[in-house]
């Protein structure tokens, strides 16, 4: 289970928090394995990285874990940050994209009654 819950305008999100000193992340298979479970089922986290070295922050969807954890944050799948509003910013952005495209309101022709 990641290490932050939060609710976000509504939305529920879920952070690993990782610091690492080079380019290798260091998540364990059952974080992986979370990850990968809570994505399949329509959930969505990320897996927050600062680096120690030259201060960036990086943020990955947790559905790219696997991938994290082989290739670190050279991974091709995750946004690079200077700074914590820009981070937040991005995050907002990712956040409010995914929902948008998985709690669409039905229309008259995709409603059930």
């Amino acid at each position: 289970m990641p290490d932050v819950y939060s609710i976000w305008d509504g939305l529920p999100i879920w952070l690993e928090l990782k610091v690492i000193t080079s380019n290798k992340v260091n998540l364990s298979p059952q974080q992986v394995a979370w990850h990968t479970a809570h994505s399949h089922a329509g959930g969505l986290s990320f897996i927050l990285v600062k680096s120690t070295k030259d201060r960036g922050l990086f943020l990955f969807e947790g559905r790219h874990g696997r991938l994290v954890a082989s290739e670190g944050v050279s991974c091709s799948e995750g946004l690079r940050f200077e700074d914590r509003d820009s981070m937040w910013a991005g995050l907002r952005t990712v956040v409010l994209g995914h929902y948008e495209r998985v709690l669409r309101p039905c229309g008259p022709a995709s409603c059930v009654p």
